[in-house]
Formats: structure tokens, sequence, C-alpha cells
């Protein structure tokens, strides 16, 4: 298995345990869960750039 679906795999669980059990994208939403959201977003765009950038090398 590749390490992009690997990442994609560990970023996909994140966001499934983000929405079920810390309730994300419920009605009543704060901005930290807001924030919380884009930093694991942020953090997987960033796995997939290093990760890419030495699958190339």
């Amino acid at each position: 298995m590749s390490k992009v679906k690997i990442i994609s795999i560990i970023y996909a669980i994140g966001i499934i345990v983000g929405a079920l059990f810390f309730d994300v994208w419920s009605a009543e939403t704060t901005l930290l869960k807001t924030m919380s959201v884009f930093t694991w977003t942020i953090i997987f765009i960033i796995a997939l750039f290093f990760i890419d950038k030495n699958e190339r090398e």
C-alpha cells in the first residue's frame, strides 16, 4: 500500500472521528471546532506534499 493511501485513510478516519465523537458538523459549532478541522486538513496537505516530494527523489 502506498504512503499516499495510508495518509488518506488516516485523514478520513480523523474526519469521521471528528464528525461522530466531537460533533464537528452539528448546528452549534464553535470556532475551536472549525479551526480543528482546518488544522487537520492543513496537516493532511502538508503530509501529501512531503510524501510526493520524497517519492520523486
